[in-house]
């Protein structure tokens, strides 16, 4: 299916990649103000929340992206791409939660979320995005049994 909106989170991602971070965020920003669809406001606060110059704004999106996955559905994610699962949104969501928390020296919450993201795992395809959280939670959990609040290289 021809999503513009998922298109344009495609861009705002190539720039970040580019980086040009602010574009990124601008332009992602820019796509929440009007987005009134549960895979775009999912989609688009969990990127925005790796754009954020503090931890406090990044939690702020990483919990709006979780808020916005309950109205999430299997019928809404296949309807952009047949091979996609709603609930597989959940280990990332939770997996980026668990890391803010961690890097905030937050232990509770981030061994909260990190249980979250463990619990989840199942719903996460055999392939390189499931390799990648699970490599991804594996990292998180270790910093967070070290007690260390630097940050990762990347978490998802």
């Amino acid at each position: 299916m021809n999503d513009a909106v998922i298109e344009e989170i495609q861009k705002a991602q190539a720039l970040n990649v580019a980086g040009d971070k602010a574009g990124a965020r601008a332009t992602l920003e820019r796509l929440w103000e009007t987005a009134d669809d549960a895979l775009h406001r999912c989609t688009i606060a969990h990127y925005l929340a790796d754009l954020q110059g503090s931890m406090e704004d990044e939690l702020r999106w990483d919990v709006l992206a979780l808020a916005a996955f309950p109205d999430l559905t299997d019928e809404r994610t296949r309807a952009y791409d047949d091979s996609w699962r709603a609930r597989a949104f959940l280990p990332s969501l939770h997996l980026n939660l668990a890391d803010v928390h961690r890097r905030a020296g937050h232990e509770k919450q981030a061994r909260h979320f990190l249980g979250e993201a463990s619990a989840a795992l199942d719903e996460l395809p055999a392939d390189d995005y499931g390799a990648m959280i699970r490599d991804a939670l594996t990292k998180v959990r270790e910093a967070i049994d070290t007690g260390s609040t630097a940050p990762l290289v990347q978490t998802t």
